[in-house]
């Protein structure tokens, strides 16, 4: 090999080097608080109690859990299902703040004085509001052929197979 050779081969491996340890070297990535370890933990309780649920319900399906224990176990997972919901609510309000209703009100308080100003207190009245209503249902039935004869699925006028099994719908 020649001198040449070696120096490239030398710079190649610098570069390659600095390529792969440029995530340890740059420390870009935002440290993890105690609030982000315990969302993640619970949403990791979550989905570990979900994959159980579809575990139990598949179990009962195919007969391997016996049909006077299966009610009792699932209702089990279910609460606590719960109380992992519940807890993953509480953590993300604490994030978010405890003055998240508050700043909710404030904002629709806030709508409710520009439209007063702009003039945009007209109420749309019940007979109006039902003619709105009718005027919609009328333009989804106008919409809507029926049902495949083969699957039963919902087909629209403009329908020339079923989305669904693919049956010709003339």
């Amino acid at each position: 090999m020649d001198t040449g050779a070696i120096y490239f081969t030398i710079a190649v491996l610098t570069l390659v080097g600095m390529y792969i340890g440029q995530p340890y070297i740059q420390r870009r990535g935002r440290r993890a608080t105690p609030e982000d370890h315990a969302y993640s933990a619970l949403m990791a309780e979550y989905d570990r109690m979900i994959n159980t649920l579809q575990e139990l319900d598949f179990d009962n399906t195919l007969g391997k859990i016996p049909a006077e224990d299966y009610p009792k176990q699932r209702a089990e997972l279910l609460v606590t299902g719960t109380k992992i919901l519940k807890k993953l609510d509480a953590l993300q309000a604490s994030k978010a703040g405890h003055d998240a209703e508050s700043r909710i009100e404030a904002s629709v308080k806030s709508r409710h004085v520009d439209a007063a100003a702009k003039g945009n207190t007209a109420a749309v009245s019940d007979d109006d509001l039902e003619t709105m209503i009718a005027d919609r249902r009328k333009m989804r039935k106008e919409k809507s052929a029926g049902f495949c004869p083969i699957c039963g699925k919902v087909i629209l006028v403009s329908d020339q197979f079923c989305p669904s099994c693919g049956k010709a719908l003339n």
